[in-house]
């Protein structure tokens, strides 16, 4: 089983809602396959308390224009990660620190992306990292690297082709 076009539509006016508001590394899975609940998940994260605000504001204005309103919504008084269940997808709005802490990108890596336009999941901000799925398990081997701490280290070499 995979999502419904309707999850689908709803799915692409919600990240674009999200891009919308300036939310950052916009991505969505279908995960009908594993959950019954739902059929997809629209994750999008914000760089303070505000813009989750907005960005959620945003994404219920646009479902909500398509005749969608929300089952459920959690998290809202904090603003640090908001949950907005469709019954047919959840949006998760976070807070950039709650993304990275969380990280839901590992628990949903086996279920299949869902495609969203290149000007809604954008480059990442500049001096943000690409995060791919896989790179958040390796995170913690940065902290482990001593040229990192030490200012007179050798520069790292690039990597070979």
């Amino acid at each position: 089983m995979t999502a419904t076009d309707h999850a689908l539509e709803l799915v692409q006016a919600a990240a674009r809602a999200a891009s919308d508001k300036l939310a950052q590394q916009i991505v969505a899975f279908d995960v009908s396959e594993q959950l019954a609940i739902t059929d997809a998940f629209v994750l999008a994260s914000a760089s303070n308390d505000r813009q989750v605000k907005a960005v959620v504001d945003e994404v219920e204005d646009r479902l909500r224009d398509l005749g969608a309103k929300p089952v459920r919504r959690e998290g809202q008084r904090d603003g640090r990660w908001v949950l907005i269940d469709y019954g047919e997808i959840v949006v998760h709005v976070q807070h950039e620190e709650e993304r990275r802490f969380y990280a839901l990108e590992r628990l949903w890596r086996d279920c299949p992306t869902i495609s969203l336009p290149e000007d809604v999941t954008g480059p990442p901000a500049q001096g943000q990292a690409v995060t791919d799925r896989g790179d958040l398990d390796d995170r913690a081997d940065l902290d482990d690297r001593p040229d990192l701490d030490d200012p007179e280290a050798p520069a790292p070499a690039p990597p070979s082709a």
